[in-house]
């Protein structure tokens, strides 16, 4: 059974603390959007996945009161930076396995100012989800006072720059690129355009990552109506669906921690991983992507990426970068909404958040950042502890 979205929407993504409005606002206004754009209404959605990392247990509820009270369930999840896709995940296997014809998923964070702790709650790194992962890094690097979330990633790109010869300009480069993009997304939490040796010469996080190429803390939400084809036929929302190619989630294996290396245990075996079963199962492969949506937390995170989709080999991806390939006039247009650097990254909404701009490219709708004849786009959302999602749409 196929599976379609066929609504979108999101908040514009803001610094935490700068707008008056509680999780629940924010989450009406994604959810309000995304039934608006399928032309539904929120009694014909039968299931209800709602992700977010930092607010309480029933939280989800909290928010979907707001859009009614019509008793239908609603499930929280969280899965780290992944929660987002995690829940468009669940929404499309009830629809695919024939429990739903009409499910909405929704993602939301309400944030503090300030880099994240050991682990998505910000706790003590003993108790941390992740303090194996951590633990490898600090075998091999140490552990600095550096942010914890900087300091693994930064060491993934330390080792990258050792092993490959990438530069430090090369990773800069990632954040020039989406911070460019991002000038023409409203939607995004920030629109300035920085060259690559402004990114260099910005503040240093932890080394080589300056604050340029490092995603921000953020406030916002976004949504998406997952429907059968049952549904877009009755409805008549051909033009609006955009169809669930293949999706597929990993976490990790002993291939994560087994060479102590911070690149494998930030998560490229699972991405890489994930990336090959949607390809396997949609008959689709790189080379067929148009736009691509990646999990830039950090720029090293996707020179990673891109390695891990099979854009490139294994260490050519800051060669991939610099040559212009992965924006406008290149072979593909990575992270065309801004990705996490610039647009922002509200844990719970980031993975519908992806999906919200692939859908409006490919139907054509994302304006002056619009991909010139997007029919196929890919969606990569990672959490530590750990999470892969790859997501494949297709125009049909």
């Amino acid at each position: 059974m196929k599976s379609y979205i066929v609504g979108v929407g999101m908040t514009k993504f803001e610094k935490p603390e700068s707008r008056d409005w509680q999780y629940w606002d924010m989450a009406k206004e994604a959810g309000t959007q995304a039934l608006a754009d399928a032309g539904i209404s929120y009694d014909q959605v039968q299931q209800v996945p709602v992700g977010h990392c930092f607010q309480a247990s029933t939280a989800g509820q909290r928010a979907v009161y707001e859009l009614g009270l019509t008793g239908v369930p609603v499930y929280n999840v969280n899965n780290n930076c992944a929660t987002g896709s995690t829940a468009l995940m669940m929404a499309r296997q009830f629809v695919e396995g024939g429990i739903s014809d009409c499910v909405l998923a929704l993602g939301f964070e309400k944030m503090t100012r300030g880099a994240l702790g050991a682990g998505s709650d910000g706790g003590a790194f003993e108790t941390s989800p992740v303090a194996r992962h951590y633990g490898v890094m600090a075998a091999g690097h140490g552990f600095e006072m550096s942010p914890p979330t900087a300091q693994i990633f930064g060491n993934a790109a330390r080792e990258h720059m050792e092993r490959y010869g990438t530069t430090e300009a090369q990773l800069a480069a990632v954040g020039a690129k989406n911070h460019r993009h991002s000038a023409d997304n409203p939607r995004a939490q920030f629109q300035d355009v920085w060259t690559v040796d402004e990114i260099l010469a910005a503040r240093t996080i932890h080394r080589p990552l300056t604050k340029l190429q490092c995603s921000p803390t953020s406030d916002g939400s976004a949504a998406a109506v997952v429907v059968s084809e049952r549904f877009v036929v009755e409805h008549g929302l051909d033009d609006k669906a955009v169809e669930i190619a293949a999706q597929s989630m990993t976490t990790d294996t002993g291939d994560s921690f087994a060479s102590g290396s911070c690149i494998d245990v930030v998560g490229r075996p699972m991405s890489r991983a994930a990336a090959r079963q949607v390809y396997e199962k949609s008959g689709l492969g790189i080379e067929d992507v148009d736009v691509v949506e990646l999990h830039d937390c950090f720029s090293i995170n996707e020179l990673l990426t891109y390695e891990a989709l099979g854009m490139c080999a294994d260490g050519e991806s800051g060669k991939l970068v610099e040559s212009g390939a992965t924006t406008y006039g290149g072979r593909w247009v990575v992270n065309p909404s801004g990705g996490l650097i610039s647009k922002g990254h509200p844990l719970g909404a980031t993975g519908l958040a992806q999906a919200a701009e692939l859908v409006w490219q490919l139907r054509g709708e994302a304006g002056a950042r619009q991909v010139a004849g997007a029919g196929v786009g890919l969606a990569h959302n990672i959490g530590l502890g750990g999470a892969a999602v790859v997501t494949l749409l297709r125009r049909s």
